[in-house]
């Protein structure tokens, strides 16, 4: 055989990787436990006792994680994107009214993806980087009409945070509406509770607050959306992948969908295992107080947050880079000097930090302000280092004074 095509020459990983890893503290990924690590370099056979076993076991921990008795929660091969999509695709039939509540870049993702499936979305913007309100959702309900809402509960690409989720879910169902939420970044890093707040499905991501790999979503479906929606849907949605009945027969009947990803659902069980153990309530303790700390330590060095605290989100913190300063300057400086990486922004002046899973520890926090207040320094700004050291070092040491989350 003569080969049209020559055999290309190829670089190996170990020559393109970094020599010393990366702390990845930006809007995600972040870091993975061992325990996790070690688990996504298994395989197994996707269907089978064992993986029986371990999908139940995802299943139970999940409904713990979205505090929800639903019996529908799966996990989706593909990024958090795809699980807000097969929620959305599922939940959203062709010809129905959303309301989209757009605080930024992936609010407006949602409301594309309505328009997608032949919904009809209706955009609610919410501007000058603030949270939606349960008044203002509240006023455009009840205009009437709407089958659905859209929110993210916490929006990184500008770091704001919808703190009265809870209030606008149920407000929405006594309206009649379904409510559709993309916890991507807040899920186990913040309270949100499923069936007490009245979410019918709540979509998360792997690689963020649950401290995971990317590629591998949870989604969960309340019990009064999947019977609405799902169980007497008279037509086929758009997507094969992402149809939640096809999903249902792997998840909750043990049979064959597509072939799943194992390894990643391997390493999904054991991060899922160890929020378990942590608890919720001190893992959200751990992830405000090591948030609220480096805040804390951000404006001590002389820099402005961009969200005021009561509009603001704690699991990605969004700084103001002063006008002569270069943003991608200063990132560049963070990950080849001091090997810690963190995020640009969407068309906004700002830096992100990510406070995540764990992202979320001490020694994490005092490497990464260093080394943002080192490179800032060395992009031109103008700061005070060991003060915002020493505000980081004081606000942890009261934390650590307080008493124990129970």
């Amino acid at each position: 055989m003569v080969e049209a095509i020559r055999v290309p020459d190829i670089v190996p990983l170990e020559h393109i990787l970094p020599d010393e890893p990366l702390l990845m503290m930006g809007a995600g990924p972040v870091p993975i436990p061992p325990a996790v690590a070690a688990a996504n370099s298994i395989v197994i056979n996707h269907l089978g006792d064992t993986m029986n076993q371990v999908i139940a076991q995802v299943k139970e921990m999940g409904r713990y994680v979205f505090q929800t008795s639903s019996s529908h929660v799966m996990g989706v091969g593909g990024p958090g994107s795809a699980a807000m999509e097969m929620a959305i695709a599922n939940l959203v039939h062709p010809g129905d009214r959303v309301l989209c509540i757009c605080n930024g870049y992936f609010s407006k993702r949602m409301a594309e993806m309505v328009s997608r499936v032949r919904g009809e979305a209706t955009l609610l913007h919410i501007d000058n980087n603030e949270s939606a309100s349960v008044d203002l959702v509240q006023r455009e309900l009840a205009k009437g009409g709407y089958a659905a809402i859209t929110l993210v509960q916490g929006e990184t690409s500008n770091t704001v945070c919808n703190h009265s989720l809870g209030g606008i879910a149920r407000m929405a169902h006594a309206h009649g509406c379904l409510v559709i939420v993309d916890a991507v970044c807040t899920l186990s890093t913040m309270a949100l509770d499923m069936d007490a707040w009245q979410v019918d499905a709540v979509i998360t991501g792997g690689q963020k607050g649950v401290s995971s790999i990317p590629g591998v979503s949870l989604l969960a479906f309340s019990e009064h959306a999947w019977a609405k929606k799902i169980a007497t849907r008279t037509h086929q949605p758009y997507h094969w992948c992402l149809d939640a009945q096809l999903a249902d027969q792997f998840w909750n009947q043990k049979s064959y969908h597509y072939t799943a990803p194992v390894s990643g659902i391997l390493a999904l069980h054991e991060a899922l295992r160890l929020v378990c153990a942590e608890t919720l309530p001190r893992r959200f303790a751990r992830h405000q107080q090591c948030s609220e700390a480096l805040q804390a330590g951000i404006e001590a060095l002389g820099l402005a947050l961009l969200v005021p605290k009561q509009h603001r989100l704690n699991s990605v913190i969004g700084i103001v880079t002063p006008d002569h300063v270069s943003s991608d300057v200063v990132r560049a400086h963070m990950s080849r000097v001091h090997k810690v990486e963190i995020s640009g922004a969407f068309g906004l002046n700002i830096l992100r930090i990510g406070q995540m899973g764990e992202q979320s520890r001490a020694h994490n926090l005092f490497r990464t302000l260093h080394a943002f207040g080192s490179s800032m320094q060395a992009g031109g700004a103008s700061l005070d280092l060991p003060a915002g050291m020493a505000e980081l070092e004081r606000s942890l040491s009261r934390h650590a004074m307080a008493p124990a989350a129970s």
